[in-house]
């Protein structure tokens, strides 16, 4: 087999996992039409380089962290403007933990930079990336907040909301009551409803019309959160200030 009909082979298999947000490998084998043999040789080998997931006790796959650092990396080569990287860079430095920019395009999140280290790494979602899950992520909460009730419920209601930690919110009125908060506050704080022992925060990045049209956010572990809530939220309001002047003056977010 050519090398080409291998990487149209190995994206295939993504693809059909990706369809349906997990799959075995006989479902694989019988989308594609091939060999058994051949899908559970793909299917490892993917695990091994980090662009799938083995969920043993279940017999499926799933995405891995290589596929989102992936979509990322392209991201942000077509969109994050210099002064917006910079600022989130300053995020990270300032906090030592790692720092996003998300876009908000029409009701999707688009990551389109991130500050991150080896000490700092950045969030690793498995199950649901970010865009999936934003009932449970600080992203999504700033979203959700500047959406009309009627914008809400029915973003909501085509996604759903799944639980992904025993944290996570899943029911709307408790939702609405949380997001009303932080519309009120200007920042959205992410306690383990997205992944266990990480917590978020973000807060909103306006362009010249007042419109908000991302955000600018942080995670680290909630070990290292405690006691530190007032310090994330002065340096998360410096730089989205900073961002927000920045887009003000005429520059905007483009994406692609």
């Amino acid at each position: 087999m050519s090398s080409i009909a291998v990487i149209q082979r190995t994206f295939s298999v993504l693809e059909a996992v990706a369809a349906s947000g997990s799959a075995s490998a006989k479902e694989v084998a019988h989308r594609l039409e091939i060999p058994l043999a051949s899908v559970y040789r793909l299917l490892q080998e993917l695990v091994e380089h980090g662009y799938l997931v083995h969920l043993k006790e279940e017999r499926r796959f799933e995405l891995g962290p290589k596929c989102f650092d992936l979509g990322l990396s392209f991201r942000q080569r077509l969109v994050a403007p210099s002064a917006i990287r910079q600022a989130t860079d300053q995020v990270h430095k300032k906090l030592q933990a790692a720092a996003y920019f998300a876009v908000y395009r029409g009701s999707d999140i688009v990551l389109t930079h991130l500050s991150d280290c080896l000490a700092h790494p950045r969030l690793q979602p498995l199950r649901f990336g970010f865009h999936e899950a934003a009932h449970a992520t600080a992203f999504g909460k700033i979203l959700l907040a500047g959406m009309l009730p009627d914008q809400r419920s029915a973003y909501l209601g085509a996604r759903g909301m799944p639980m992904l930690t025993p944290n996570t919110v899943v029911d709307p009125v408790q939702l609405d009551t949380h997001l009303q908060e932080v519309a009120t506050c200007g920042i959205a704080w992410e306690h383990e409803e997205f992944l266990p022992e990480k917590t978020c925060a973000a807060v909103p990045v306006r362009n010249g019309s007042g419109v908000q049209i991302g955000s600018i956010a942080v995670s680290l572990p909630t070990s290292e959160a405690a006691g530190r809530q007032r310090q994330v939220e002065t340096v998360l309001r410096e730089y989205a200030g900073q961002c927000s002047r920045y887009l003000r003056s005429g520059h905007t977010v483009a994406v692609a």
